[in-house]
This record gives C-alpha cells, structure tokens and sequence, in this order.
C-alpha cells in the first residue's frame, strides 16, 4: 500500500509563518505538524510515501529525507496547485492500478485504526461527527455506514458528519480513472478539481464507499486551532511530570522544550512548546508556540506563536510573529 500526503498549500490563515515555512512544518507539541503523521504512519507499519509538494516544496524533501532515511519517499510537484483531486492524480504514475492507497491530508493530525480501515474490501473515508458542519464536506450515510451522497461545505448540512481528511482505496484504479476523466474534461469546483467530487462520482455509479469514524482530529489551520492542538498533544505526548531543570525557573507543565534551550529567571507554561537552542530570561509563558533560535527578553506572552530566528524584548502581548522577526518593546 502506498500513502499519499498532499502537502503543497501555501497555508494563507497561519501567516506570517507561512511566509518562510510551508505549513506542515509549523511545530506543534514539539515537532511539525507533517511529523506527528508520519510518524503515527509509521508506527502503524507504512513505509512507503508519496509528498505532492508545491509552495517551499524544498523544504519538505529535505525535511522528509534527512529525518526518515529509512522510509521510501518519492516527491511530486503540484505546480500549479488545483486542488485536492488534482494532487492524488499527480501521482497516478507511481502507483499500480491494483495496489491499496492511503490519502491523508498533510495539515490535520487525526488518530484512526489503520488496521481495520484496510481489511475492508471497499473504500473508505474519515469522519467525524461536529457541531457545525458547514465548514467541512460532509457524508451522509445509510444504515450500513456506506456513503449515499458527499457535499463540499453545504449551506445546509443534511448530515452532521464531517470529512475529516483521510481516505482509503482499496484498489487505485477506479479513483485514478474517475480522476483522469474529471481533468481529461476539466470538471472543476471552484476552479479545482475536488477529491469529494471524485468520490461523489464513486459513489454515483454504485461502488461502495465506507465512513469509518476517527478518534481525535487535530486541527492545524489558524493560530487559534494551532494553540489548541499544541495543548491537546502536549497532554498526550509529554505528559505532566516531565523534568527540567533551567536556572531560577518555574516549569509548570505540560511542557516541551527542545534541546540546547537556555532558559533562566522564567515561568514557563502550561501548554508551552519551545523550539531547539532558544533563550528565554526573565519572561513569563504561557499557551504559547515558540520557534527555534530565537531570544526572549522580559516578556509576557499568553496565547502566542512565535517564530524561529525570533528577537523579542519587553512585551505583554498575545501574538502572531513570523520568523526572522526582531522587535524591542523596552
């Protein structure tokens, strides 16, 4: 089985961070969004991967490369980026039409059973039941749990189960064909061809498509989702009772500090991520995403993402600072 995580957005709503880093490399919880799944891919046995990557697409082959030398990778250029659809049919050419495919979206995070997703001897998709699922696409399923119809972010959902970015094909062929004549007759949504217009294709000429419901889905797309699931996955990965030990410093957790961080006079936490080799003195965090290399100065900070590279000095503030930034407040 081959997966393929399309990872080519510019990531428009978590800038200025995406101004100098594509969005599955924004850590959360201690290390980038694209790692925590991988690496749960990994864990469930997957070794083979395919990146459509577009916007700093060089920055995730490296990433990719230098951080797992033991899975097969191979890259794709989305160039230029027409959704979805348009993505896993780039990769048409390195998957065989009989081989099972993994689809996962490379800005969510989202625990399933992967297991039990390919025993069955259909497709599948993820769901989720929301509150709201008018900014989702949603599945409306009969009593079997098969898919009847799909709708891209309904003004007035029939369903409250909202797809949550993974899919599963049993074969690649029939989604590949469906795909090839969508952009053979350029069938487009919004000026992109559309993954749940594929599979509303699918399901329209009987094929059976199942919703099988994830556990925890992680959100990543703004500030605000990014600190939430920056808290939610420092609870679960972390814990709270790790140890450090900085000079002068109140550690309250849960906590993830990379290596090589000096950190001194501070209070740091909860819910607090710092990147590697980053100083922090006299300065009080919390609920807070801070990147690497960066320095730190008398500063308050609640519900804030800061970038690597980062100089900040005398300040009480929530924000929203990309990388290479420098301001003094003092």
């Amino acid at each position: 089985m081959k997966t393929v995580i399309p990872v080519a957005g510019i990531g428009t709503k978590l800038r200025p961070h995406t101004h100098t880093q594509p969005k599955a490399l924004v850590p959360v919880a201690g290390k980038p969004i694209l790692a925590h799944i991988v690496d749960s891919l990994i864990e469930a046995g997957q070794r083979d991967f395919i990146f459509i990557i577009g916007y700093l697409g060089d920055k995730i082959e490296s990433f990719i490369t230098e951080r797992y030398p033991h899975i097969r990778s191979s890259f794709v250029v989305q160039e230029p980026r027409e959704g979805t659809g348009h993505a896993l049919w780039l990769a048409r050419d390195l998957v065989s039409p009989e081989e099972q495919l993994l689809v996962i979206l490379g800005d969510t995070i989202v625990d399933f059973d992967l297991e039990s997703v390919t025993k069955t001897q259909c497709h599948g998709i993820g769901v989720k039941k929301v509150d709201d699922p008018r900014s989702f696409g949603v599945a409306e399923i009969n009593e079997e749990g098969f898919v009847t119809r799909l709708h891209e972010k309904p003004t007035i959902p029939k369903s409250n189960l909202a797809l949550v970015g993974v899919y599963y094909f049993h074969s690649a062929e029939q989604i590949m064909r469906t795909l090839d004549d969508m952009v053979s007759a350029q069938v487009k949504i919004r000026d992109e061809y559309n993954l749940t217009d594929a599979l509303s294709q699918l399901v329209g000429r009987g094929e059976k498509v199942r919703a099988f419901q994830v556990g925890n889905w992680y959100d990543c797309g703004s500030k605000t989702s990014l600190l939430e699931t920056n808290a939610v996955l420092l609870k679960r990965t972390v814990g709270l009772s790790q140890g450090f030990a900085f000079n002068n410093t109140i550690i309250i957790p849960p906590v993830s500090i990379a290596p090589g961080c000096d950190i001194s006079n501070s209070i740091i936490g909860p819910d607090v991520s710092i990147g590697e080799r980053t100083i922090v003195k006299s300065s009080i965090i919390s609920d807070s995403i801070i990147g690497s290399f960066s320095q730190l100065e008398t500063a308050v900070l609640n519900h804030s993402v800061v970038g690597s590279d980062s100089y900040l000095k005398g300040l009480s503030q929530s924000l929203n600072i990309g990388d290479s930034t420098e301001i003094d407040f003092s």
